[in-house]
Parts: structure tokens; sequence; C-alpha cells
């Protein structure tokens, strides 16, 4: 079947947006119209700069209008990882800026009525007796950060939540949720549009120039402006060479079935779920009560073949109750990954900003780095500036061989989720 977004086909939002035609001068102009751009586009308007966003395709076009819309605290790497390499403050600091970053994301849904259909409950799961051991540790950790409401949960206390055969225990998170994510981007474009951004759409960067003034030409146009926030994140290529090798792009892809009246009984209470393997299964209910299951990778970022065909084969595996199910649309876009898995943020002159690297957990974390972005532009940058001490380092092989060698490293882990 070919490609289909679901979250395109229930969008609530219609964009006036144009290409740029001409030249013009800006305080901010920030790449990349997805959650991070205009999130920062929105902080720095209704702080009165003049903000102009240039976006290649159109507004949620990457992993913004593509993911699985969970909204997670923390990271993709765990916090005893974080900490060996920032430090005990620095992970701590970290750590506290996530759970904003939860906060964050709901708040500007109630302020501002997106309809993206936002939930708080989610559930960590394991399919593996060594997984158990690992939510249970995770479990103390959370406890020992004097967080509450996590609760390690097996048998019929788990099934309650989750009907599937397939999982040992779950650790019911109370802080994490879902949402519809291409209408929370598209929010957030609308009301950064409503405070006075401006988001040019079919409008590519071609080149930048740095300075006191940094120009950034496009096919038709050009803009001068004081400060630049690149957010392009997986989408970026190569336009910016210093900051490229840090990061992967890597497909991933989900699978929504038709409309069916058992996957409400599926997930009762209408927590988002995912398991602990690396090459994990993520998945929730819509809305309109279907199930949409994402999971496989492709190094490649092209789509496997007969891609419904096997996703519908994850997701049986986890519900056999839906045997009889159609996958009536079916993605996959690129995230960006790190060596570490943890956010890359920095600066690439006194005046040019970038945040990148969310490794999966970009939902909330975007709209932090959206934040923070512009509270270093007003100059208050210590809390961006505690992102920008997490060590980073390129991926091994260049251009030509960083995605072999990615793929041999990743063999192992891999292995180990059969195992």
């Amino acid at each position: 079947m070919a490609l289909s977004n679901y979250y395109e086909t229930t969008a609530r939002y219609d964009a006036t947006t144009a290409p740029l035609e001409g030249d013009l001068r800006c305080d901010v102009a920030i790449i990349g119209a997805g959650m991070t751009g205009c999130s920062a586009a929105l902080h720095l308007a209704e702080r009165g700069y003049r903000v102009v966003v240039l976006e290649g395709e159109r507004i949620g076009f990457g992993a913004s209008g593509r993911n699985g819309g969970q909204v997670l605290p923390g990271f993709a790497a765990d916090l005893g990882k974080l900490r060996r390499l920032a430090g005990d403050s620095v992970a701590k600091a970290l750590w506290e800026m996530s759970l904003e970053a939860v906060d964050l994301v709901h708040a500007q849904i109630a302020r501002f009525a997106m309809p993206c259909d936002p939930r708080r409950g989610y559930l960590h799961v394991a399919v593996k007796d060594r997984q158990v051991g690992e939510l249970e540790a995770w479990q103390r950790e959370l406890e020992a950060l004097g967080l509450e409401g996590f609760r390690l949960l097996r048998g019929a206390a788990l099934q309650e939540r989750l009907r599937s055969p397939r999982y040992l225990a779950g650790l019911l998170d109370p802080v994490a949720g879902h949402i519809h994510p291409l209408n929370y981007t598209l929010g957030l474009a609308h009301a950064a549009m409503a405070a006075g951004a401006v988001i040019h759409t079919g409008t590519r960067v071609a080149s930048i120039t740095s300075g006191d003034e940094v120009v950034l030409k496009t096919a038709r146009g050009s803009v001068r402006t004081g400060h630049l926030l690149i957010c392009g994140n997986a989408y970026l290529g190569t336009l910016v060479r210093p900051i490229a090798g840090y990061v992967m792009p890597v497909g991933t892809y989900i699978v929504a079935t038709e409309a069916r009246a058992d996957v409400r009984d599926l997930i009762p209470h209408d927590e988002a779920v995912a398991d602990l393997n690396f090459v994990l299964d993520y998945f929730r209910r819509s809305a309109d009560d279907r199930m949409l299951f994402g999971g496989r990778v492709s190094y490649s970022t092209l789509p496997p073949p007969n891609l419904g065909a096997a996703m519908l084969v994850r997701a049986k595996r986890a519900f056999p109750q839906l045997a009889d199910a159609r996958a009536e649309h079916v993605w996959g876009g690129n995230v960006a990954i790190t060596r570490n898995r943890l956010p890359h943020f920095g600066r690439l002159g006194r005046n040019v900003l970038f945040a990148q690297g969310f490794s999966g957990h970009g939902v909330a974390l975007t709209g932090l780095a959206g934040r923070l972005m512009a509270e270093a532009v007003a100059g208050r940058a210590e809390r961006f500036d505690t992102f920008t001490r997490i060590p980073h380092a390129r991926f091994p092989g260049g251009p030509l061989l960083r995605m072999p060698t990615l793929v041999l490293a990743t063999s192992w882990f891999r292995l180990r989720d059969m195992l």
C-alpha cells in the first residue's frame, strides 16, 4: 500500500503560508518549522522580536508531524549515563527541565486550545525477565528523585490496563502521555504567527554566511538577521556541516488500523505504551479508536518493503485480538539520533544556536528547546548552556561509512532484544 500519514488526514489547521520572495531583515531567523522552530518562534515573538522562520517543505513536515505522539520526561539515555557524562548536578538540572518540558506541552495545548487530544499516563513494559529488573530499578530511582505515583504492575493489575499476553510487567508513569503531534506543531505555528512571527514554507535555505549579521540565501530571496536558530534536526542534511556529523537520521514507522470498537478495551485507561527493547515497539489508541503501532528502524531511511503488513505483524504479536485488523494508514519518517542518545545543543559563533538529536524523545524536549533558545537570544542563556555541557562525539566513518558502522554497532543490541 502507498504511504499515508494518519496525522495529515486528521489535521485541524489550515496554514496560510507562502515561499519567501525577495529580501528582508529580522531580529531572529529560524531554520525549520517543526516543534523546535515553532516553539522558538512563539516564545521570541511574544518577547517582541521580529522573527522569520524558513521551512523547506511545510509546517511539521519532518519528525514533528510523523512521530508516535508520546510525550515523555527524561531522555533516550538513562539517568545513570547522563550522570556519568555530565555530572550529578547537571544531570539533576536536566532531568528537572525534562519534567518542565512535559508540563510546557500541556500548558501550551490548554492556553491555545489546540485540538490535539492530550492524555496523561504511560506504561513502560517488559518483555523479558531481565527487563522486569530494569523496571524495578527505574522505579526506585524515580522515587529517590522525589517523584510519586510510579507503580510497578504485574499479573491482573497489568492486564486491567493492558490486555496483551506479551508483557510481563509494566511501570505506570503518571507524568508521560500522548498527543496528536501534527496538530500540536500546527498549533504552535499558528500561535507564533498570531504573535507576529512570519513563516515561509517551501523555502529551502541554500547558504548561510556568518558574521555580526547572518545572511541566509534562498532560491528567490534572502534574510539578514541578528541571530540564527538552527532547528532542522533530521532533515537539515549537510547545510550546516560543522554539526552534521553529530546526528544520524534513522527511519521509524507507524501503522494505523481502521477504527475498531475493541481498541478501546485493549488499553482501557488510554495510556501510551512502549517496551524496553533497543529496537522498541511503541503504541497507543487514537482519539477515534484506531491502534497506532510504531516500531522498526531503517538506517538507510528508506521504508522497508511490505511495510503495512510487516507493521501489522508486530501489532498482532502484542494484541492477538487484532487478528483481522487492516492497515488503513502506514507512514514513516526520520528521527535524529546522537551517539550517546542525548540531545545536542550548542553555538556556532556568538549569534548562531542549534538544537538537534532528540533521539526519539523530542515531543516534549523540542518545545523546551524552543523556550531555552529564546531565553538565550534574550540574554539569559544559563539553562540553554546547561544542555551544552553534555559531551558529544561525531559518528565515526564520515558521510559514507557512518551508516554501515552504526548498523554493525547496533547488531549486538538487536541480538540482545531476541535473547
